[in-house]
């Protein structure tokens, strides 16, 4: 089973996600919280897998909680939830290491496939955000482009060629039948590129990917 962490401050919200979630089977919700402080306190003191933090709560938002889950919990996976309107919060959850992003009024299977998603090691947006994230047209330093081509240096021709589709928004499947390879060996070349990269999922290194692509 998936031990999951529920985060929002709606008790109707939150129960509506518990149904939702414990019909796909495979899926428990273990714990709730109504604020991002009570989230991180919860997961010092019980093994949870994925976490669904919503982004505006009182006492500590989810964005804050996102920063100290990574630090205390690394080994959680968590998924942004929010409404239409948090759009700047998108890129700053997802560089903060976000496993996925999925908006309240998505359809109940969507919130399924991005649990198991995240709980898999793989990210997930729900379409709308996908579109947001790609459609983002900000300005990025000088800096942050280097930085991004520094690190992404350091990856061999294949590595790079395997992290090019992946950034593209292909699954791991296929990533491979484009390049004639299993999907477990498209898994070890992610581990890999992960670690060199210094990333904590593959929407991180997809960011890497467009910074370095950006013109400053």
């Amino acid at each position: 089973m998936i031990r999951v962490l529920v985060v929002d401050d709606e008790p109707l919200i939150v129960a509506g996600i518990r149904a939702v979630l414990q019909s796909a089977g495979d899926l428990q919700v273990v714990a709730e919280a109504s604020d991002g402080r009570a989230a991180v306190a919860v997961a010092a003191r019980r093994p949870i897998d994925v976490a669904l933090l919503d982004i505006s709560m009182p006492v500590m938002d989810g964005l804050a909680a996102l920063g100290q889950l990574r630090r205390q919990s690394p080994e959680v996976r968590i998924v942004m939830l929010t409404a239409f309107g948090a759009e700047p919060h998108v890129l700053r959850a997802l560089e903060n290491g976000a496993s996925g992003f999925v908006l309240k009024n998505s359809a109940p299977d969507e919130l399924i496939r991005a649990v198991r998603a995240a709980h898999a090691g793989d990210a997930y947006l729900s379409p709308a955000v996908t579109r947001l994230v790609l459609g983002m047209v900000s300005p990025i330093e000088t800096r942050r482009r280097e930085d991004a081509l520094r690190r992404l240096a350091a990856l061999t021709p294949r590595e790079s060629e395997v992290l090019r589709l992946v950034a593209e928004g292909l699954s791991n499947a296929e990533t491979g039948r484009r390049l004639h390879m299993s999907e477990a060996t498209i898994k070890t070349y992610m581990s890999r590129i992960l670690a060199k990269l210094d990333c904590a999922n593959r929407v991180q290194a997809a960011l890497l990917v467009r910074d370095a692509r950006t013109l400053p």
